[in-house]
């Protein structure tokens, strides 16, 4: 993503321009979020072709499931702070800091898995998480209503 960034001539988010993309990311998916605004997610809901298990060794069907994980946007998006994050990495134009963007982003999608280590049953982890799952997108909301506004305020300072 930063190398697409420096091809496309962006030296870092702290323009006018970055900073109004990343408020506008921001305000309009923090506003769908809070089901203020309907807007698409640009996603893949499926992993790999459903048929994939049929057709290819479990080796291939492991890389494939790898691969879409690890990238992000080959599967589900629960958030759309991605698409914040994706934007910013490109606006970077510079890989390191776009690796590390990401990075910090998918640490915050890893630490859910922690909870693994408690003592807890799956069902019970499952439980939480289907009663609270309204409540973590209006935080995700808020979350990206307050970044965008932040970044508005910045772009116009």
């Amino acid at each position: 993503l930063g190398a697409l960034g420096g091809i496309a001539g962006f030296t870092g988010f702290a323009t006018t321009l970055g900073l109004g993309v990343l408020a506008a990311i921001g305000l309009l998916y923090g506003a769908h979020q809070l089901d203020l605004l309907r807007l698409p997610y640009p996603q893949r809901r499926a992993q790999v072709p459903h048929d994939a298990r049929q057709r290819f060794p479990k080796w291939v069907v492991g890389g494939l499931y790898g691969l879409s994980l690890g990238l992000d946007y080959l599967t589900y998006v629960q958030t759309p702070l991605l698409y914040m994050m994706t934007a910013a990495a490109i606006l970077t134009g510079n890989i390191p800091e776009a690796i590390g963007i990401i990075a910090l982003f998918n640490l915050g999608r890893f630490l859910p898995v922690a909870v693994n280590l408690l003592p807890l049953t799956d069902y019970r982890i499952q439980s939480w998480l289907g009663r609270n799952q309204e409540r973590a997108a209006i935080a995700d909301g808020a979350i990206l209503t307050m970044l965008g506004a932040a970044f508005a305020v910045l772009a116009l300072a």
